[in-house]
């Protein structure tokens, strides 16, 4: 097939992943198609929401829908690396033997991931930057794709221990969830208090996914769409050249180059499942938000005057 055939594929398969999706989760419609960005992307996501907003019901669905091994990790205080990763025991031959952790599967749920201390946290690190494990010397290959799709809940602070800069750096999107409209809220009571199961098919394969992945890294941008998307995370940096007010009075640190790099794979992927051969200004823009707001640090004059990130970002526009 050629790239333009596979581009239409994608664009009918991105609707009807959706429509699936749909069976199941009602509403919070733009988290759905954000995951789904990041997972034509290549990118890990990091899902905001309080308790009872069906994040965990949301990945175990879309995973499904992709015709994807999905593994959840419940995250807590006494979790050890090898939980995660595995580790090597002592057989009945006497011989050491390797038993895989959940990390080896297409789709993690790194369930309340601030739930657990650093080094635990660390131990997802190597696995979403380099898609392998490292245990008792030993390189293990992941399978692919591989996404990590983590939870925090906002509310609780007392017992976490919040992801370091250099780890949500690692997250493509921020996706915050947000509570259901009323009508919404009642659909949601109606399809869940019955005795009807719904059945989500998978529509996708891990091959079909890697080709779209593969696609949408040869889309080819133009240069003005670049030096945007680049000129956009260098207004985020205070004190610099390109730097507005807005960022010099209320923001500590900017976004680093992996939030350009991730500007523009997400603006690919906004545009291909759009049916658009090649992004533009709008499609960097329709991405900016969840990529850039855990990426800049705002200043105590900003929390004490209620400025938030997304007053900060559309202001760079």
């Amino acid at each position: 097939m050629s790239d333009v055939d596979v581009l239409k594929q994608l664009v009918i398969k991105h609707q009807a992943l959706k429509k699936e999706i749909g069976k199941v989760i009602i509403g919070q419609n733009e988290a759905v198609s954000l995951i789904l960005l990041s997972i034509f992307s290549g990118g890990h996501s990091l899902l905001i929401g309080v308790p009872g907003l069906a994040k965990t019901l949301m990945v175990n669905t879309i995973s499904a829908s992709l015709g994807l091994q999905f593994k959840r990790i419940q995250f807590t205080p006494d979790l050890m690396p090898s939980d995660i990763l595995g580790s090597e025991i002592l057989d009945e031959t006497n011989n050491f033997k390797f038993i895989k952790g959940p990390i080896f599967s297409n789709i993690i749920l790194a369930d309340e991931i601030n739930r657990t201390p650093p080094k635990t946290q660390a131990a997802l690190l190597e696995a979403m930057q380099e898609r392998t494990v490292t245990v008792a010397g030993h390189h293990h290959v992941l399978d692919k794709p591989f996404f990590v799709l983590a939870t925090q809940n906002p509310i609780e602070q007392e017992g976490t221990y919040p992801l370091p800069e250099a780890q949500l750096d690692r997250f493509m999107f921020s996706i915050n969830l947000e509570y259901p409209s009323f009508d919404e809220e009642v659909e949601v009571v109606k399809s869940t208090t019955n005795d009807e199961k719904v059945v989500v098919k998978a529509l996708l394969s891990a091959e079909e996914i890697n080709q779209f992945q593969h696609l949408i890294r040869r889309i080819p941008v133009a240069d003005n769409v670049i030096e945007y998307a680049v000129k956009l995370v260098s207004k985020t940096r205070p004190k610099t050249a390109n730097a507005p007010e807005i960022v010099n009075n209320y923001i500590d640190w900017g976004a680093g180059p992996r939030a350009s790099q991730n500007l523009i794979l997400g603006a690919k992927a906004h545009a291909a499942v759009n049916g658009k051969y090649s992004p533009d200004i709008e499609d960097v823009q329709a991405v900016a938000y969840a990529i850039l707001k855990h990426r800049i640090v705002k200043n105590y004059k900003a929390e004490a005057e209620g400025i938030g990130e997304k007053e900060v970002i559309e202001a760079l526009f």
